[in-house]
């Protein structure tokens, strides 16, 4: 599988001050219950945290202000697909859901939750909202989530099923999400839109591998940012790129196995 060309990236960190490992800030970022600061308020309700994250994330990678109108999505683009990577995103409603039914109060789920049951909630709520018709894929493989979902939207483009793939990864950090993944979890989302590569490309993504530990992927500069869980992997691709330098990126752990790739600049500073 050939490079692809890494075209945007964003994340949306919030409560982080100061820059990650490697010295990226992304800047200031709104909580998931002030989306509407940077979305504008219609098409939230009743939006889980990591879809709120995720949909921040996206728009600030297309480069888009802040909405202060009505929001209209634009015409479907059946070339632009989504890959999106999130382990936890509906587990707070499916536990909700779940209590209901055992307590034998299922009529009182709101019908608006039913969707947010669904593990790809993410995915399509990303498209829907930009308009993104091609390909729609989500990826809940635990801690290689993030490159797993990378390594999709290669196979896409080397497919020419896609000409634009946006991948955001999103987890939140509730009390359920954390009671499961640990307390070091952190709330945020991260986004890189990746094209066909062309010999002009200033910054390309090499394929995803497989490795059997972090030191087998002989990192000289290595991005792993690993309390983001699901989106950690996509992350460290945005924060390779942002830092304007070739590096190898890990993803993953001993249980769930390690993902490994480069991110090269041909206009390093």
């Amino acid at each position: 599988m050939r490079p692809v060309a890494i075209r945007a990236w964003s994340a949306h960190l919030p409560g982080r001050s100061g820059p990650l490992p490697g010295g990226w800030s992304p800047g200031p970022a709104c909580p998931p219950e002030r989306a509407a600061d940077l979305l504008g308020r219609k098409g939230l309700l009743y939006k889980q945290p990591a879809e709120r994250l995720g949909l921040c994330a996206v728009h600030r990678a297309l480069g888009l202000a802040p909405v202060t109108g009505r929001w209209t999505p634009p015409e479907p683009d059946p070339r632009t697909a989504v890959v999106a990577s999130s382990n936890l995103g509906s587990l707070e409603t499916v536990c909700a859901v779940a209590r209901a039914a055992g307590a034998g109060s299922l009529s009182e789920v709101s019908p608006l939750d039913a969707p947010n049951v669904s593990s790809n909630v993410l995915a399509s709520t990303v498209a829907i909202r930009f308009g993104f018709g091609g390909p729609n894929l989500m990826v809940c493989s635990g801690h290689p989530a993030g490159l797993d979902a990378v390594r999709l939207a290669q196979l896409l483009l080397a497919a020419g099923r896609a000409d634009r793939v946006v991948v955001v990864g999103a987890e939140p950090a509730d009390e359920t999400a954390a009671a499961l993944a640990g307390q070091d979890l952190r709330a945020g989302a991260a986004c890189v839109v990746l094209e066909p590569a062309a010999e002009d490309s200033a910054l390309v993504l090499h394929p995803v591998h497989d490795h059997a530990d972090p030191e087998s992927c002989e990192p000289a500069r290595p991005v792993r940012l690993g309390q983001f869980y699901g989106a950690a992997g996509v992350l460290a691709v945005a924060a390779a790129a942002a830092e304007n330098r070739t590096a190898r990126v890990v993803a993953g752990s001993d249980a769930d196995g390690w993902r490994c790739a480069v991110v090269e600049t041909k206009g390093e500073r």
